[in-house]
């Protein structure tokens, strides 16, 4: 289980607590939570206070924190993220929809890394023309799992678009967790301009590709 907010990670313990079928795992995040504000403001909660306890979650079961607009399917953007990129997610939906009058985001939380919720992925793929993942972990991880499944089922057969984006795959400098976002190419601004690359904007560089990555690990460092 990975936590998105300092809500679900209550949830989570609880949930993880309750579990005597097996072992279980909770990614405890780095950081501060966000505060009553953020939550209901970009979480969309509706909390008069902070939960002073969590609710047991089901099992391997993800959600959909955001529904995108009424589109086309060709339109149509799913990010579904693992973790604290929940509010990364949900921020750079909104400013897709804002800049693109044509596109539709929906935003996912997957929760669990495994079990894997194979029917909240399987409805993103039917009703979504591409699927952004994004994770604070390397490749071999969530979004590989995704796409080994989407794989399996035939959704990479022509009818889906995929991007993983991950940390990259050697070792960071010591910094803030938004420099460190920046320089592994996993902030908002990469997310919008993922998707927007997706959507055929050719013009834009792409954040995964290697110079782009020396780029961002050069000027970290840099400042730093």
């Amino acid at each position: 289980m990975a936590p998105s907010d300092e809500v679900e990670l209550m949830n989570m313990v609880r949930t993880a607590h309750g579990y005597d079928s097996g072992p279980s795992f909770v990614r405890y995040p780095r950081g501060a939570g966000y505060g009553l504000e953020t939550l209901n403001s970009v979480f969309k909660y509706d909390l008069e206070e902070m939960p002073m306890s969590g609710n047991k979650l089901k099992i391997g079961e993800g959600r959909i924190v955001r529904d995108g607009r009424s589109a086309e399917r060709k339109n149509k953007v799913a990010i579904l993220s693992i973790g604290t990129r929940l509010a990364t997610s949900l921020l750079a939906a909104k400013q897709l929809e804002e800049s693109d009058p044509d596109v539709s985001v929906t935003v996912a939380d997957a929760r669990y890394m495994k079990p894997l919720d194979r029917d909240l992925v399987r409805k993103l793929a039917k009703e979504n023309h591409s699927i952004v993942t994004v994770e604070e972990g390397s490749i071999g991880g969530f979004g590989s799992h995704v796409l080994h499944f989407l794989a399996l089922e035939g959704y990479l057969d022509g009818q889906v678009q995929v991007r993983p984006l991950v940390l990259p795959d050697y070792f960071m400098e010591a910094g803030t967790q938004q420099q460190q976002n920046d320089a592994a190419g996993i902030s908002t601004g990469h997310l919008v301009t993922t998707v927007q690359r997706l959507r055929g904007d050719d013009s834009l560089t792409d954040p995964n590709s290697p110079t782009a990555r020396a780029a961002l690990e050069s000027s970290f460092v840099r400042s730093s």
